[in-house]
């Protein structure tokens, strides 16, 4: 049988909100075209839903697309053509399908939607999302709390990098790891990394006792916390042990590709702008990376500008890039510490008041 495509016409789901969804089937059947199109765990459909915002599903050979119009076109005809290519390769592979996406243009047009403005979740994020807005996880579900809290969850869902700056106790770091093992429920990604600057000023592993991961564990202490919680800790040691979820100091980040993996940076304030780029561009096809920082609590050296402050600042345009900033009205532990956050902030402002008097 020749290579060709039955297609529905297109049907408009919700015509106000540009909603439409489009079937079509895929020939000849070839299962092992299909798997290979699909990719593992059906990654490579996850990766254009999430680039482009259009929710793709698949029994076999017949498949359907959800979105807007010109989304819902265009991802049919790109995986028509990748459906050509699995005649000639051995396999798709996320970089081939990152400069599909490319060359076809789609690019321009997840930008010109502009994705925060899609309100539908692709299905892979319908997996990870309860109907009340609750995360999945191994051991109970996890509910946002408040509307920055929400926003957070959201943004961490719809974009490959985010950030979250805010005071302690706003839910920052808690929210970030039950993404990373949703993720890792859902096939999303393969691995979890947690990353944290070791040493709040200067990252001298040396000077601490024990190998490397007895160096950095104190202060990887809350991330371990948080994923005890949500997975239990015999989960979570056989899991390290097979370095699926990995533990490392920022210090040994450099040099390194991360495909396919959910990566948090933890306390990022006590990151120069040097590291944060570092950082920054480890990212790679498949990733999410959640960087999470306090800027009120810095502990560099004087002198050293933080990279949580100066990548807010550069990268707050950058599309793909979300930033959500807490305040206390976010914090989720003790009513004290709201209050503590508060008189802290207060007296930060009138201090800054007075050196701007003196310097007058």
């Amino acid at each position: 049988m020749t290579e060709g495509i039955k297609q529905a016409e297109l049907v408009a789901k919700d015509p106000k909100a540009n909603h439409f969804d489009k079937q079509f089937v895929l020939e000849p059947i070839d299962a092992k075209r299909l798997a290979m199109l699909v990719g593992p765990y059906d990654d490579n459909l996850k990766q254009i839903e999430q680039r482009i915002g259009v929710s793709i599903r698949n029994r076999g050979n017949e498949f359907a697309v959800s979105g807007e119009v010109k989304a819902v076109e265009s991802v049919v005809a790109l995986l028509v053509q990748l459906y050509e290519e699995t005649n000639n390769r051995r396999e798709i592979e996320p970089e081939f399908i990152h400069v599909s996406l490319q060359e076809s243009g789609m690019q321009e047009l997840a930008e010109e939607l502009d994705r925060k403005t899609i309100n539908t979740l692709s299905s892979a994020q319908e997996d990870q999302v309860q109907g009340n807005g609750a995360i999945r996880t191994y051991k109970r579900n996890i509910k946002p709390r408040g509307k920055n809290q929400k926003k957070y969850v959201n943004a961490i869902l719809d974009y490959d990098i985010g950030f979250g700056i805010g005071p302690a106790g706003t839910g920052k770091t808690f929210l970030a790891v039950a993404c990373a093992v949703s993720s890792l429920m859902s096939n999303q990604v393969s691995r979890i990394l947690l990353v944290r600057p070791a040493v709040e000023a200067g990252e001298k592993l040396g000077f601490l006792p024990g190998d490397l991961a007895q160096k950095i564990d104190p202060y990887l202490r809350p991330l371990y916390d948080a994923l005890y919680e949500m997975m239990g800790v015999e989960r979570v040691n056989k899991l390290i042990e097979r370095n699926v979820i990995e533990v490392a100091p920022l210090a040994y980040m450099r040099g390194r590709t991360l495909n396919d993996s959910f990566i948090i940076l933890d306390e990022s304030q006590n990151t120069t702008i040097t590291q944060m780029k570092m950082f920054l561009t480890r990212i790679g096809f498949g990733s999410t990376a959640i960087i999470t920082g306090d800027i009120t609590q810095i502990d560099l050296p004087k002198g050293e500008r933080s990279g949580l402050v100066h990548a807010k600042q550069v990268l707050s345009g950058v599309e793909g890039i979300s930033f959500i900033e807490f305040s206390s009205r976010d914090v989720v532990r003790h009513p004290l510490v709201q209050s503590i956050v508060d008189a802290y902030a207060k007296s930060e402002r009138v201090k800054n008041e007075r050196v701007g008097g003196n310097a007058d």
